[in-house]
């Protein structure tokens, strides 16, 4: 079931009226409902990875409790590894299996040595890499002390699966979810309004714009042989406001619909396209995750706290296996070190805080030198976008090679064709409605508001009837694969 869905949008209030007018009195049956409506959720999808996702759930809700219980840092060192081993090797063998087996193959040939591997003909379970995460915080939470185990396993499970966050996160921590899950929510208009003003939002963004720009990029980047550097560039640039209105929308759709429930997620985007310099992007950029590799993966290496040489390896570190995250093939790897170099010179230099504001506070447009910083940012950015488009290696040095030959300096194919022009004009204005509300969670939440209601509603009317109007072909979810 996605959220773009005529399936969702009937789930959805069935959901709502059971919980706020059946359930509302019982706070436990609230979170039944919850976990009953997050399994069918998901099981719309596939329902056999359903006992998957319960396994986990149930090793780790076991494996905090015997880590919490056990009297010997050995027990409890032995039931974190556990836990660990057993998470990361259903993670690798559903999504890393075959990559790992190809590639060892390939290096055999390489020195004259033929192997078959084999591999395996699994489909990857959608969310996996999410709810994994879900759960190893959990456990490396309760390993530190930092909270105590949660003794309800209904409780537990809501959080790992709770349907808004469980395909394609924000990737939650028990510190920030499990509070909210374990009391009494009551009803708020305000907040509730605000959620469907924020799904309203995230469905503009993904269905018209993210799925109208995916239809260009995917046309220039399966065709690439057949253009031009300067198109290719054009479909780098549809891609990078794809991916980003595809996997920001998602998520302001789940925080949207999390708040109609009660609940507050962790905020996923920050208007990253608007950042200053590479160290800005990963701050305002999936916030989720590089919050979680920071503080289970960066800090305990080390963090910044030894010499330049141990924070350049934490650095690399950290971005090879974000890289690797998202998914079995070299090119995302390639995107994670491309990123680990562009962020290099901060990391040096120890500027990689400067820019801890957003750009341009309380201004309309930004300094020169500010414009300059963020079109830099931006291009890099839009490079590495590159290869993690691209089917393979050689197909994103195919296009690299164009993007850096004469035909960059052709005019581009692409714009001729008339029926790109809707979604280049929608995008801008998208652009510019993001740059004014760039100050707010998330665009619109303050747009209007100190106006006429007729003006504020008519704004929506506006959004309802573009997302009619200029629908794209529905696309799935772009993070769903991650």
């Amino acid at each position: 079931m996605f959220f773009n869905s005529i399936d969702f949008a009937v789930f959805l209030p069935i959901v709502f009226f059971l919980y706020w007018f059946v359930a509302k009195k019982d706070f436990t049956f609230q979170n039944i409902l919850l976990l009953i409506s997050s399994y069918f959720f998901y099981a719309c999808w596939d329902w056999r990875f359903l006992f998957l996702l319960i396994f986990s759930t149930v090793l780790d809700y076991s494996t905090g409790i015997k880590i919490f219980e056990a009297t010997t840092q050995n027990k409890k060192r032995f039931w974190l590894w556990l836990s660990i081993s057993i998470n990361l090797g259903f993670l690798g063998v559903f999504k890393y299996y075959n990559f790992f087996a190809s590639s060892f193959a390939d290096a055999l040939s390489m020195v004259g040595v033929k192997a078959d591997l084999g591999t395996l003909n699994v489909i990857l379970p959608v969310g996996i890499s999410f709810y994994t995460f879900h759960g190893l915080s959990y456990v490396l939470d309760l390993y530190k002390n930092r909270i105590s185990p949660e003794k309800n396993f209904i409780n537990y499970s809501v959080f790992v699966s709770f349907f808004p966050l469980l395909v394609a996160g924000p990737i939650e921590r028990a510190t920030h979810l499990l509070p909210q899950i374990i009391k009494k929510r009551e009803f708020d208009y305000g907040k509730a309004v605000d959620g469907l003003r924020q799904i309203l939002w995230g469905l503009f963004k993904k269905i018209v714009i993210a799925d109208n720009c995916a239809e260009h990029a995917n046309t220039i980047f399966n065709n690439s042989a057949d253009y031009t550097g300067s198109t290719m560039v054009i479909g780098a640039l549809f891609f990078t406001i794809q991916i980003y209105c595809d996997f920001s929308g998602y998520s302001d759709i789940a925080l949207g619909t999390a708040r109609l429930f009660g609940i507050d997620l962790l905020r996923n985007f920050a208007f990253p396209y608007f950042s200053r310099d590479i160290a800005e992007f990963w701050r305002r950029w999936h916030i989720s995750l590089s919050s979680w590799f920071k503080d289970y993966l960066y800090i305990p290496l080390g963090g910044s706290k030894g010499g330049i040489l141990m924070k350049i390896r934490n650095t690399f570190i950290i971005f090879l296996v974000s890289g690797f995250w998202h998914g079995a093939n070299w090119t995302f790897i390639i995107w994670g070190l491309l990123n680990a170099l562009y962020i290099m010179p901060s990391i040096i230099f120890s500027t990689n805080r400067i820019h801890l504001d957003i750009v341009a506070k309380g201004k309309y447009i930004p300094t020169g030198k500010e414009l300059l910083s963020m079109i830099v940012t931006f291009g890099l950015t839009v490079f590495a976008w590159i290869f993690f488009r691209a089917e393979n290696l050689n197909h994103a040095m195919s296009i690299v090679t164009k993007i850096f030959s004469t035909s960059l300096f052709k005019a581009p194919y692409f714009l001729r064709i008339t029926f790109c022009y809707p979604t280049v004009i929608l995008t801008i204005i998208f652009i510019i409605i993001e740059w004014f509300g760039r100050e707010e969670q998330y665009a619109i939440a303050k747009i209007f508001h100190n106006k006429s209601k007729s003006l504020r509603w008519g704004f929506y009317y506006l959004i309802i009837l573009a997302i009619v109007i200029f629908a794209g072909s529905n696309q799935q979810f772009i993070y769903f694969q991650f």
